[in-house]
């Protein structure tokens, strides 16, 4: 929190011109952006291992196939239906508010440039992968998961042969951890550059001139919180509560950054402490971040719809609904392309025969926006896998959520080391 004021206050002197004796706005950007790239390319370099290892030894930790199937089912289903309550909250609010009726789309914006038309058939295909180490090297959650889930499974069926991959996956997912601790006291300074380089660059005036979309935007994602939260209690009661203390941390650091990659490995950290098994969260946290981006497909309607308004194209309930199932299906495996809400909504636009241009009206504040819909994934995947677990009867005791030491909480387990059945009445 301390980095986020101070860099909004740095980024103010340095667009005003108060630091320009010392350096050149432009060297002091460079300086800010340099402090977050840093941060997230030390994320991104844990990424990769540490989701392989925690699903092949969660998978192979779990020794019954059938249970992998069962939680995968539970886990699609509450996807489809988080994606059509955001993407409906979204199309809701922006009818609601019309934020886009009266926008001055003369007014002077950001280059687009070209936008890749997502290709569905690509996607499908582009799930597996054709090369582990270079689905590895560019950090394809997506084809990282694929190669998981058949290492876990292959795993469980060596038994014994396999036990020193297993134990050598275990040590690896410890490892990765263990420098996740040292990476996350960066963490402060990677905010304080991030937010200081997008206000040095475009002031705080770009919040104003935009303030009632970036207003009700946010609005209608603390509405979106809300209900992620009651659907929370509906099966943790008062656990539902702690859980967003618990995943505070993650959730902050995504709003800072932008960035759902940022927060992955604390967000495993505080679902351990929380009692979520690493065998569960290593499956779902990687699922969710492919399939459940709340935040991301509100947003995708929200500025569709807001986009539609700005040009003056009024389009029928009936043609509201299409474009909701559609964006059902584009949103899902783009965690991995970057700005990919501006991709989903620049192909809805093409395919409605909307005028693609104006993704320039939200590109000046998607910085800002993405801030909040990155945090709201995360927050989504957190109960998801929450709520996963509390229903297949394998929540654990929760442990004090500020503890200093990200491994410990994963090696408190022991039925994670002894392979549990994941019946709950053989748990209980």
């Amino acid at each position: 929190m301390v980095g986020l004021v101070l860099g909004v206050f740095a980024g103010w002197l340095v667009h005003e011109g108060y630091l320009a004796g010392i350096l050149s706005n432009e060297h002091w950007e460079r300086g800010f952006q340099m402090l977050s790239n840093i941060f997230l390319n030390l994320i991104k370099m844990l990424v990769a291992p540490l989701v392989l290892a925690t699903i092949v030894s969660g998978l192979a930790h779990m020794g019954d196939s059938t249970a992998v199937g069962r939680i995968g089912f539970r886990a699609i289903a509450w996807f489809i239906i988080a994606s059509l309550i955001s993407i409906s909250l979204g199309l809701v609010m922006v009818n609601l508010f019309q934020p886009g009726v009266g926008v001055d789309i003369t007014a002077p914006t950001q280059a687009v440039g070209e936008v890749k038309k997502l290709d569905f058939y690509e996607f499908i295909e582009h799930v597996f992968p054709k090369n582990v180490i270079g689905a590895m090297a560019d950090n394809n959650v997506l084809q990282i998961l694929v190669f998981a889930l058949f290492a876990g499974i292959g795993l469980t069926a060596l038994r014994e042969r396999g036990a020193p991959l297993v134990r050598g996956a275990e040590a690896l997912s410890d490892l990765m951890l263990e420098i996740t601790g040292y990476v996350m006291r960066f963490a402060p300074f990677a905010v304080f550059g991030a937010l200081a380089n997008v206000v040095a660059a475009n002031g705080l005036g770009i919040l104003v001139v935009y303030a009632r979309l970036v207003g009700e935007f946010y609005f209608a994602l603390a509405i979106l919180w809300t209900l992620l939260i009651l659907a929370g209690w509906v099966f943790l009661r008062g656990r539902a509560l702690s859980l967003v203390r618990y995943v505070r941390q993650p959730v902050l650091i995504a709003f800072s950054t932008a960035s759902s990659e940022a927060a992955m490995p604390k967000l495993f950290e505080q679902l351990d402490r929380f009692g979520v098994p690493r065998r569960i969260s290593g499956l779902m946290v990687p699922l969710g971040y492919s399939f459940n981006l709340d935040g991301s497909m509100m947003y995708a309607s929200f500025a569709t719809i807001f986009i539609a308004q700005a040009y003056g194209v009024d389009l029928s309930i009936g043609t509201q609904i299409i474009i909701m199932l559609t964006l059902m299906i584009s949103s899902k495996g783009i965690a991995a392309v970057p700005r990919a809400s501006l991709v989903v909504i620049a192909a809805t636009l093409a395919m409605f025969d909307l005028p693609i241009e104006g993704i320039a009206l939200v590109l000046a504040i998607d910085h800002f926006l993405d801030m909040g819909r990155t945090a709201t994934n995360v927050l989504g995947n957190a109960v998801a896998t929450s709520v996963i677990t509390k229903w297949e009867g394998m929540l654990q005791p929760m442990r004090d959520p500020d503890l200093d030491d990200p491994v410990a909480p994963h090696h408190t387990s022991e039925d994670g080391r002894k392979g549990l059945n994941l019946d709950p009445q053989a748990n209980e």
